[in-house]
């Protein structure tokens, strides 16, 4: 069965579409959504199934692969973190929500989620309504990992509706958010209390240090 395609207004969410989408997350489904920098494959963190399927879809291991969660605010970041020190609390404060990918230690409630020993995690705030609706809705973050395209210039697929025909029988649900940018999340590890810049991305850290 074809993946349900959703075409949600990138500035005002309508509400019960995101119902949907929660419930298709609630009962171990994977979708694509847009952030506020490229689209992304995501699903309910707490779905052992879903995170399965995920990683059958990329082809990778859990215990292999850096993935991101995408949560609502800061304080549910301190859940899946650990040694959120002064500084770095401040970073994030005033960078959050944003095109960031802030790698951090990681608690013991993510190796239960995962099943895996990793010691990192990778935690985002996109700044865009639909996915603030979806993890707020849901009540827990959502596991993320960005959509790739098989293309010699562009590296990430924009268009919602190519994304849709590439990959509408093989997740559960698409949501057009309006096109997504090609420029990922800039990347800032904080695993050694000293903020580094691992990949330059759409966001400028720097103003915010």
């Amino acid at each position: 069965m074809a993946a349900q395609l959703f075409r949600i207004h990138s500035d005002n969410p309508e509400g019960r579409k995101i119902a949907t989408i929660i419930n298709i997350l609630k009962k171990g489904g994977v979708i694509i959504y847009p952030t506020d920098t490229v689209y992304g494959l995501g699903c309910d963190i707490t779905s052992t199934k879903a995170v399965a399927k995920l990683c059958q879809l990329k082809g990778i291991k859990p215990n292999k692969h850096n993935f991101s969660f995408i949560c609502k605010d800061i304080s549910e970041i301190a859940t899946y973190t650990k040694n959120l020190d002064t500084t770095i609390f401040k970073v994030m404060k005033k960078a959050l929500p944003g095109p960031f990918t802030f790698i951090l230690e990681s608690s013991g409630s993510v190796p239960k989620v995962l099943k895996t020993n990793k010691k990192t995690i990778g935690i985002r705030i996109p700044d865009n309504n639909i996915t603030k609706m979806i993890v707020e809705m849901l009540g827990n973050p959502i596991i993320t990992t960005s959509i790739k395209a098989d293309d010699e210039i562009l590296e990430y697929t924009t268009d919602p509706e190519l994304i849709y025909e590439e990959f509408k029988h093989k997740v559960d649900a698409v949501i057009d958010g309006g096109y997504g940018n090609n420029v990922p999340s800039t990347v800032v590890n904080y695993t050694t209390g000293e903020i580094e810049i691992i990949r330059e991305g759409l966001g400028d850290i720097e103003q915010f240090l």
